[in-house]
């Protein structure tokens, strides 16, 4: 005998060695002795009993979810009842296992039972050729019906092939039904044995999803031609797999969806190393060497850094697998790489702000709230708490030692809001938080509402309009009204330093409120002359930017009125234009047209007002 266990227990050709080899290695067999020397050698020195004891261990660790008949296929043939189980009490499977082994070995097993039939053996000629004798006996007519329509890869229509016969459709019909009762008559006919025993040894090689290439390469007869019908013998088989669905280039038993669902909860609770996740999809009959293909290719699930992720649709929820995965805070910029779709940093950066689920660490890094840890607020209200913490007052330099030392900021940046409005000097080098009567705003003659290029979001923050010129592009500051600059909490005389990822832009206040250097921000979206960038402040410190293109020519006057508003959305009527225009100028809900225009009129929004009055 030529055979190793492998060859008659097919699970043991898919199953990963590192996690054979712990169970089935034995110290009187050399090792992989499963795959590596002949059965009845391995039987001969160490006994029949131990090497089923070994199968039956292997059976009950790895392939507890298969039926008998797909761990060792001969149980067919002698226990055709069980060999549709699942693999029951130990002992029960020991004896199964070893009826069947000592029959090919053409020994005596204890309490054999009486009237078994006997294991097939194997097949003299080729299987590609018992097959042909199938096909041998038909007609031109009924081969070309089988190899253009039943087992073809494109099916010619019923209507080509009765215009080729000259019969009806009805005929071909009736044909093809007659072909296919006699493909099944034939298989469960004594000949028909080899290909059936290769069928049922197949479906435990395939397992319960594979791709669909692995088919024509599972055995290389696979991709012999079939001389009767001119076609390779694995699609021919393909037709006799019965509950194997192709989708998506893959065979899948049981039904696509209802494989895919199982697969996504097992990682309902959040990401898993992908070797324990190839493990725990092995549980659903997927063989491990393919496994991490098909959680590649199973939706809403991602292979990440080594790890096996849910992928809802959500820029959040991808943001939190993404962190989940890392175990360390990042920057919005390493969250957006890591994602690797097209999600605008501006997007993603604006929802880690708002998702309760997540916690800015740093100036430009994000956490997972569930890891704890302490929240940074932004420059200011990092220096409140250490005051607070010091009991009051503290020093500035360990105030600029403390936060420099935790959080990428700088020293400079520290310092400058120390020396601002909110804080006050107790002593050489020591602040205090300001009282309430040095605390006070500063108050603006007109305030954001009535400040022109000046205009409030749906969340309620004020943003301005940067219209992009020469200056800009060359790296000039530029001025900013003083209605904007009060909002963002400023005064006379005052220092503001808001971060970018391309560095820091500070916002001071002497005569008037000048901003410095937007030059890379704009260089980040290639920005030309008369585009737009829309910007603001966030509490944290940084300078949050939205960039809109300039107009086309041809849009019409009430969209480009809208376009400098920051809205780009079609409207159905001039009505709605004005209700748009009217709340992003700070505006109550149902304010007239004449009320709109006063007030674009006071606030010296020229260029909106030309295109309404066009």
């Amino acid at each position: 005998m030529n055979l190793s266990l492998s060859d008659i227990v097919p699970p043991l050709r898919w199953t990963a060695p590192s996690q054979v080899e712990p169970i089935a290695s034995d110290p009187g067999l050399p090792d992989a002795w499963w795959q590596a020397i002949p059965l009845d050698r391995a039987c001969a020195a160490v006994g029949i009993e131990r090497v089923v004891s070994r199968l039956v261990d292997l059976t009950t660790a790895c392939w507890g979810h298969l039926a008998l008949g797909d761990i060792l296929p001969l149980l067919r043939f002698t226990n055709p009842q069980e060999s549709l189980q699942t693999p029951g009490p130990r002992e029960a499977v020991q004896q199964l296992f070893a009826d069947v082994i000592g029959r090919l070995l053409e020994t005596e097993p204890a309490e054999e039972p009486s009237g078994a039939p006997v294991a097939p053996a194997l097949p003299e000629r080729p299987i590609p050729e018992i097959i042909d004798e199938v096909f041998a006996r038909l007609d031109d007519r009924q081969r070309a019906i089988a190899r253009d329509r039943l087992y073809a890869e494109q099916r010619v229509t019923l209507d080509e092939l009765a215009q080729r016969f000259s019969v009806t459709r009805e005929r071909i019909r009736q044909i093809e039904r007659d072909l296919r009762d006699h493909v099944e008559s034939w298989l469960t006919s004594p000949e028909a044995g080899p290909l059936t025993a290769h069928l049922t040894w197949l479906r435990g090689r395939l397992g319960s999803a594979v791709p669909a290439d692995d088919l024509a390469a599972a055995v290389p007869w696979h991709r012999a031609e079939l001389a009767t019908l001119g076609i390779p013998t694995w699609r021919f088989l393909r037709t006799l797999l019965t509950g194997y669905d192709q989708v998506d280039g893959w065979l899948v038993a049981g039904g696509a969806d209802e494989l895919r669902e199982k697969t996504r909860q097992l990682f309902a609770d959040g990401p898993r190393p992908l070797g324990e996740a190839v493990s725990l999809v092995a549980q659903l009959g997927i063989r491990e060497d393919v496994a991490e293909r098909w959680l590649a290719a199973v939706p809403h699930l991602r292979v990440l850094e080594g790890h096996v992720v849910p992928w809802p649709r959500s820029v959040n929820d991808k943001a939190e697998a993404v962190l989940a995965v890392a175990g360390t805070a990042l920057s919005p910029e390493e969250i957006q790489s890591r994602i690797g779709e097209d999600y605008s940093l501006v997007g993603i950066r604006n929802q880690l702000t708002a998702d309760d689920r997540f916690l800015r660490l740093d100036r430009n890094k994000y956490g997972l709230r569930r890891w704890g840890g302490e929240e940074y607020l932004g420059i200011r209200e990092m220096i409140t708490r250490e005051i607070e913490r010091a009991g009051g007052e503290a020093s500035v330099s360990t105030i600029v030692g403390s936060l420099t030392s935790r959080y990428e900021v700088s020293e400079s940046s520290v310092r400058a809001y120390a020396g601002g409005p909110g804080f006050e000097r107790t002593q050489r080098g020591w602040i205090r938080v300001a009282g309430q009567e040095q605390a006070e705003p500063y108050q603006p003659r007109r305030d954001v509402s009535m400040t022109r290029r000046c205009f409030r979001s749906r969340d309620g923050r004020w943003w301005h309009r940067v219209d992009v010129n020469p200056e800009h592009l060359r790296g000039s500051g530029s001025p900013l009204p003083t209605g904007f600059a009060a909002h963002l909490g400023m005064a006379p005389g005052g220092q503001l330093t808001a971060s970018t990822p391309s560095g820091e832009v500070v916002i001071s206040w002497h005569n008037q409120p000048t901003m410095g250097s937007i030059r890379p921000v704009l260089a980040g979206y290639n920005a030309s002359e008369g585009d737009h960038v829309f910007l603001t402040v966030s509490d944290g410190g940084e300078l949050l930017t939205r960039f809109l293109p300039a107009a086309t020519p041809g849009l019409a006057a009430l969209n480009r009125a809208l376009h400098l508003i920051g809205y780009t959305a079609p409207v159905a009527s001039e009505a709605e234009g004005l209700r748009l225009i009217g709340a992003r100028i700070g505006l109550p809900e149902g304010a007239a047209r004449e009320e709109i225009m006063a007030r674009l009129r006071d606030r010296g929004d020229r260029d909106i007002l030309n295109f309404l009055d066009s």
